[in-house]
């Protein structure tokens, strides 16, 4: 049977299901097709599962974590079996957002199929012969497994796999010192494992070394073994040898060593379409180098976060459909490590601003240690951080805390609206609340200029003026 929609989108997950319902409410005709999962990596194995864990092992922390409050510590007791209930639960709940049954309802033909492209604007999808002058490309990304001697015969676990586990972890072994492996390290450490974190280079090494030394120091006090610079020699089954002979016994080996993007049985070279190792080339409006094909989300191998997913997924339906402007801006990334304390970032690091901008740039800074609600909760570390350029157009932002997530967002609104730092420096926040901290770094970037010496000079003539 040949089809010949007006959209043809490959791969349900975040980017592709936001193209989908956008497209078919727009009235177009629609097919839609994938091979394994609705919701694809984020409400199956990634995002909504990993934070239904983190939300579990907050809880059992909370029991060791009263001392300080006059609340009895205590040792929880965790059923693990029934916290990966929690997990499936939670998956289970939003499933039918993302389900097949939703999108019919919709108008989209959905195909539970693998597809191949067999020429330009043209794929193979079982039965279906499918020809679109629009082929969106949402494949995602999977687990990058390194290539480490025995790693490949071990029964390792992956994001995939991790959360369909029941047995708590006597000693779980990670591989690898990113924010998916220092998050699971955190929440199995909290839910009672002794773990271990291998990583070859630097722990975060995406995020401000400053914010995420905090990070890490807030790991080992828990108790997570963490090992930097860390060469393993090889795998046998579930142990890990480091060069140096030590070796490390565990019940459970995670790797998390990042992601590789998805186009494996797409047969992309037959339609003409351009792509690496690191994933399908797109230029500023996400178009492949078939005009007539964009791919978005993880499979072009640019940002692998859900909420880029659903930026791109709106470039496509702005440019595409509407045949509006619409380019990728860099500047507007925000990504959060949903460990705690949360790390979250957007925009340019203080590194990358002096790379691009010298010494022109201005570091503020407002630790949580003067933030009264902080106190309130016995807060002690964590800051909100800024960057901004001269004339206080604000460059960055980073803040390690409490719901850091959730603080970064007036900072995403200012660089997305090409804010100054005044802006943020004049709103009225609530009292007390976490969100002063960023109220408070902003206005520091006007404490030399309100209260040096010309403005004092000038404040203390006007003094003497009389009243009007």
């Amino acid at each position: 049977m040949t089809l010949t929609p007006d959209v043809c989108i490959v791969g349900a997950g975040s980017a592709g299901l936001v193209v989908a319902a956008g497209a078919a409410q727009l009235g177009l005709d629609v097919v839609l097709i994938e091979r394994a999962e609705m919701g694809g990596d984020c409400l199956n194995f990634g995002c909504v599962p990993s934070k239904a864990l983190i939300a579990a092992a907050r809880m059992a922390q909370a029991q060791r974590s009263g001392a300080g409050f006059g609340i009895a510590a205590m040792e929880p007791v965790v059923d693990f079996a029934r916290v990966m209930d929690h997990v499936a639960e939670t998956i289970a709940a939003i499933a039918p957002n993302d389900s097949v049954e939703r999108f019919e309802k919709l108008g989209v033909r959905v195909l539970k199929e693998e597809a191949r492209f067999v020429g330009r604007n043209e794929l193979q999808a079982g039965l279906h012969r499918i020809q679109s002058r629009r082929i969106v490309l949402a494949t995602g990304s999977r687990p990058a497994v390194p290539p480490i001697p025995g790693l490949a015969e071990a029964p390792y676990l992956t994001n995939e796999t991790v959360f369909a586990n029941r047995t708590l972890p006597s000693h779980l072994v990670v591989i690898g010192g990113g924010p998916i492996g220092l998050e699971l390290a955190q929440a199995h450490r909290r839910l009672g494992s002794r773990v271990t974190v291998l990583e070859a280079a630097t722990f975060l090494v995406k995020d401000d070394p400053e914010l995420s030394a905090i990070v890490v120091q807030h790991l080992r006090d828990e108790g997570v073994e963490l090992i930097a610079g860390a060469k393993i020699a090889r795998v046998d089954g579930t142990t890990a040898t480091l060069d140096g002979g030590e070796r490390l016994n565990a019940s459970h080996l995670l790797v998390a060593t990042g992601r590789t993007p998805t186009v494996d049985g797409l047969d992309l070279d037959k339609a003409g379409i351009a792509h690496a190792s690191r994933g399908i080339t797109v230029d500023a409006s996400l178009r492949t180098s078939n005009r007539g094909v964009w791919a978005i989300g993880d499979c072009n191998g640019l940002y692998a976060f859900t909420h880029m997913a659903g930026y791109e997924a709106s470039l496509f339906i702005r440019s595409a459909l509407f045949r509006a402007p619409a380019k990728l801006d860099h500047s507007l990334v925000p990504w959060t490590t949903y460990t705690d304390p949360e790390l979250a970032q957007v925009g340019l690091s203080e590194h990358a601003a002096r790379q691009q901008h010298g010494k022109d740039i201005k570091v503020l800074r407002w630790p949580f240690a003067d933030n009264d609600r902080a106190r309130t909760e016995r807060v002690r570390d964590g800051l909100v951080k800024a960057i901004t350029d001269r004339r206080g157009r604000i460059l960055g932002a980073a803040i390690v805390g409490p719901n850091a997530g959730e603080l970064i967002q007036p900072w995403c609104l200012a660089i997305s609206r090409r804010l100054k730092i005044s802006a943020l420096a004049s709103f009225v926040p609530p009292y007390p609340t976490l969100g002063e901290a960023s109220k408070r770094a902003a206005g520091s970037y006007f404490t030399e200029t309100l209260f040096g010496p010309r403005t004092r000079k000038l404040v203390r003539f006007l003094a003497r003026l009389p009243v009007w």
